[in-house]
């Protein structure tokens, strides 16, 4: 099998097994417009392809305007807040709609294809990669508003125990100097490949002055702390937003953790351990706590410049493990821990776009430059995050309210 196909055929499979645990019940709800169905999401990644790679006519012409995302220039479309009043097609017939796409889509690849539409693939691979993200932060949502707090799936992967003998690594300051740094993707291959979505594009020269990173990730001891002393009481340490945010929802705690020391995670509800990092943050929690710390966020070039050095290794905690929630930080290694997997990592930088920046032409073009405001970057994949779709060059982007992903603080500090 060519390994275009064999790519494909993998990752569609993975979106299928990540829907295999729910009900038919389970992927239809929508817990909030930010939110969509599982059964929106195996539709809409199938009629991408669909519309972008196979180009004729479709196969179901209601589906133009039920599985548009955002494309303007494709139609008109449902409107996102409202998918889950969607009960038609049925989850079979939508099944059915992602078998017959694959067949033709793999039938292209085998008479073969043009750089144009192998890129336009790679692209479809990685956004498929992207909802199977947002099928798990999408579900996890929903059942977190369930009143029985239902897990996932019936056999979670159990995370390795941290004994009291072997606390994760302390938080040590990692010296970087300042001057010029390249940012960006390098220049892809034919076809699209190595792979870098257009925001990350084009490769340019950032300066940054003398600072430090975290070693680690904030724990949910460390936000514990931030908690204890008045985090959310003391208007002083927040963004006005934020703090119109917190004083509207009378919050005092991250998504997910109970009054009882207790944190909702996909495999159910479970003991708050203070070890493992602290997730599901909006980016005005994680300012705040940043404040309070006496240190603040880093820029998405200081994170980057750092993390363009430091491998990927085996053991991160992306989706690849299963574990669907974060782990703690080991002690061995030194130097900076955790830069991939675990939790995003809020940045202090805005979604802008990179000196010289031009939207694609079309449709595709509405990719990601037109939700180039009010959008916070944030850096290195979570534990929902496949391996092969996360780099060092990857900017996720979410309005700094967003919580409902995986998301959490790497500390930074000038020097």
């Amino acid at each position: 099998m060519d390994g275009l196909a064999r790519r494909f055929t993998e990752i569609r499979r993975q979106t299928e097994l990540l829907a295999e645990p729910l009900s038919p019940e389970d992927c239809q709800v929508q817990s909030m417009p930010d939110a969509s169905p599982t059964k929106w999401h195996l539709a809409h990644t199938s009629w991408f392809f669909e519309t972008f790679v196979l180009e004729g006519a479709p196969l179901e012409p209601t589906y133009d305007y039920l599985f548009n995302s955002y494309y303007e220039a494709v139609g008109a479309r449902h409107p996102r807040a409202a998918r889950g009043l969607l009960s038609r097609p049925s989850l079979d017939e939508v099944r059915s709609y992602r078998r017959r796409i694959d067949a033709r889509v793999l039938d292209r690849i085998e008479r073969g294809v043009t750089a144009e539409t192998r890129s336009r693939i790679v692209l479809g691979l990685h956004h498929e990669q992207q909802h199977q993200e947002l099928i798990l932060t999408d579900i996890k949502h929903l059942f977190g508003l369930h009143p029985s707090r239902p897990a996932y799936r019936p056999n979670p992967v159990t995370a390795p125990a941290t004994p009291a003998s072997r606390r994760p690594a302390s938080l040590e300051w990692i010296a970087r100097p300042g001057g010029i740094v390249e940012i960006g993707a390098p220049p892809g291959g034919t076809g699209g490949e190595p792979f870098a979505f257009d925001n990350e594009s084009p490769r340019h020269q950032a300066l940054l002055r003398p600072h430090a990173l975290a070693s680690r990730l904030v724990t949910c001891g460390d936000y514990r702390a931030f908690m204890r002393d008045g985090g959310y009481r003391r208007p002083e340490l927040w963004l006005s937003d934020g703090w119109a945010e917190v004083v509207a929802e009378r919050r005092d705690r991250p998504l997910y953790w109970g009054a009882a020391d207790s944190v909702f995670t996909l495999d159910g509800e479970r003991p708050l351990d203070d070890h493992e990092p602290v997730a599901h943050l909006s980016y005005y929690e994680a300012d705040a706590y940043a404040r309070w710390a006496g240190a603040r966020l880093p820029t998405e070039m200081e994170w980057e410049a750092a993390a363009a050095a430091v491998p990927a290794r085996p053991d991160d905690n992306l989706a690849d493990t299963q574990a669907f929630h974060p782990r703690p930080a080991t002690p061995e290694g030194g130097g900076l821990g955790q830069i991939y997997g675990d939790v995003w990592e809020w940045t202090a930088s805005a979604y802008a776009p990179y000196p010289g920046y031009r939207a694609a032409t079309g449709a595709l073009g509405e990719y990601n430059g037109k939700f180039m405001s009010g959008q916070m970057v944030l850096r290195g994949g979570s534990c929902a995050t496949p391996r092969t779709h996360i780099r060092a060059s990857y900017r996720n982007f979410f309005p700094p309210g967003a919580r409902w992903q995986f998301s959490g603080i790497r500390l930074a500090r000038d020097a």
